[in-house]
């Protein structure tokens, strides 16, 4: 999962591309990047880390022009630990291209090959990101044969990139001398929207969130399949470039990854995040008489909608009953050292008075290596919880995710293969309630009549792209990030400034 941001405009866009980029931190905390664009000549700095850490005001002050891109990365494949791998990408023919990428190509090995043997181009790094962009570059490039570049050429070239890609894919690219270019995968699984501020300018994100945070309005969201132009003169060109589209958005974006501002495919992931506490608290009385609990408590902190509304169902009382340190450093290994894995207790604090003596349902959003929640069920359990009951806004996380979420491989999934009944023990509370899958999707389905599909692979192992296969999993979890001092944990509660909000 990346964040990603585009913007022409007629005054500097460096200070709005890094703000935007602020507001969309929580979807990659690992490498930011930014490019600009003045005469022709690209400018870009990108590093490691997070966007406060990896621009100080020399590298702004070497960002100058009217337009640009920017990104913030979590990745999913490749090598985490490469500077060169961080984004955006640059091609210089035809035109000169910078790229950003949100998602993951099913395919790009295949592509790989491809781009050596048949289009003689280069790739110098495992990112499946240049491989997109090499693509699209190609493809730029024989859809104008040395003409004049027009919109047209641009969508041509699109509907190739179509053709050829699989997986997920929200881009934004700058062409040099020309605009900038937004187009989203046909099926939509990754977010991408556009929003136009008072003075003209006009910008497109992942999240609506990171326009309104930035004094755009928010206009629309970029169709599945569709390619939008703007040139530099800030004149809006859209054509729809794919065959047969069909909105399918990730389903996990409404679960977890979004921020709750955020209105994505004409759905408020807040209510969203409510409904799913709502379908939710019908499981819980299935399950567990609502006598027997005595408080509902979240675990940080996209759960708080969730639980909030079930606790309202219920009528019981919802308390904070976990503090989330949000400034715990990272290990540095020294040589000879062993890696020292983080505590949930060092990302999470207890308010005891709110466990001691009681019936807890603790809720959290999702439940995916069950690490995380034994731990926590114990930590309320050590601040003298009578019984731990835990229920899940989403249903059980069975599937890998190939579509650019960071999902641990099956093996690594503790639902996978396992009962529900199964779980609860590992995880040791008294009681496990999960969200329904069809539930779950009425839930966040009904508020958009125009979604009648979403890709909700990891939780029912149906792949919406309908190309992914055993083999094409097993290759994908062998370039997923792993190994290196940031395995010890890249769980939600180790992101210090993510979600925020």
């Amino acid at each position: 999962m990346c964040g990603i941001v585009g913007v022409v405009s007629s005054t500097p866009v460096n200070q709005l591309i890094y703000d935007a980029l602020l507001l969309l931190q929580h979807r990659g905390q690992d490498a930011a990047g930014i490019v600009t664009q003045q005469e022709r000549k690209f400018f870009m700095h990108k590093a490691k880390g997070m966007v406060k850490d990896v621009f100080r005001t020399r590298d702004m002050r070497a960002l100058p022009g009217n337009c640009g891109l920017g990104q913030v990365r979590y990745p999913t494949a490749g090598n985490a630990y490469s500077e060169e791998e961080a984004q955006p990408f640059y091609v210089n023919a035809p035109f000169g291209i910078v790229l950003v990428h949100n998602g993951n190509l099913t395919n790009a090995h295949a592509l790989k090959a491809e781009l050596f043997s048949t289009d003689h181009r280069h790739i110098n790094t495992e990112s499946d990101s240049e491989v997109l962009l090499n693509v699209l570059a190609h493809e730029v490039e024989r859809s104008t044969r040395g003409i004049p570049l027009k919109p047209q050429d641009l969508f041509d070239a699109v509907r190739k990139v179509h053709q050829r890609v699989k997986g997920s894919y929200a881009v934004v690219a700058l062409i040099a001398g020309h605009g900038l270019l937004a187009f989203r995968d046909p099926f939509g699984i990754r977010p991408l929207c556009m929003g136009r501020a008072a003075d003209g300018t006009i910008a497109v994100a992942s999240e609506s969130v990171a326009l309104e945070g930035t004094g755009h309005r928010f206009e629309r969201d970029i169709l599945p399949g569709e390619a939008v132009f703007i040139d530099l003169a800030g004149q809006v060109h859209a054509r729809q470039c794919a065959d047969a589209p069909q909105l399918s958005p990730c389903i996990f974006e409404f679960v977890y990854l979004a921020r709750p501002d955020s209105t994505m495919d004409g759905i408020s992931v807040y209510q969203a995040r409510l409904n799913l506490g709502e379908t939710l608290a019908k499981r819980v009385v299935s399950t567990v008489p609502p006598q027997d609990i005595d408080v509902v408590i979240p675990i940080p902190e996209s759960s708080r909608p969730s639980a909030t509304q079930l606790a309202h169902l219920l009528g019981k009382p919802y308390r904070e009953g976990f503090v989330k340190n949000r400034y715990v450093g990272r290990t540095f290994i020294m040589p000879g050292q062993a890696v020292r894995k983080k505590s949930v207790r060092q990302k999470l604090s207890v308010i005891g008075s709110e466990f001691k003596g009681r019936n807890v349902l603790l809720v959290d959003d999702s439940i995916v290596r069950g690490t995380t929640s034994r731990e926590i069920v114990q930590m309320a359990r050590d601040a003298g919880a009578n019984k731990v009951y835990m229920a899940s806004a989403a249903p059980p996380v069975r599937y890998p995710n190939v579509y650019g979420i960071d999902m641990p491989t099956k093996d690594e999934l503790v639902a996978h293969g396992r009962t529900v009944e199964e779980i609860r023990q590992i995880i040791g509370c008294d009681a496990l309630i999960y969200q329904d899958v069809d539930a779950m999707k009425r839930a966040i389905g009904s508020l958009n009549a125009q979604i009648h599909n979403f890709d909700a692979s990891c939780f029912d192992g149906v792949y919406v792209t309908g190309d992914v296969g055993a083999d094409d999993i097993a290759r994908l979890n062998d370039k997923r990030v792993g190994g290196g001092e940031q395995e010890e944990d890249t769980s939600r509660l180790a992101l210090p400034n993510a979600q925020e909000h």
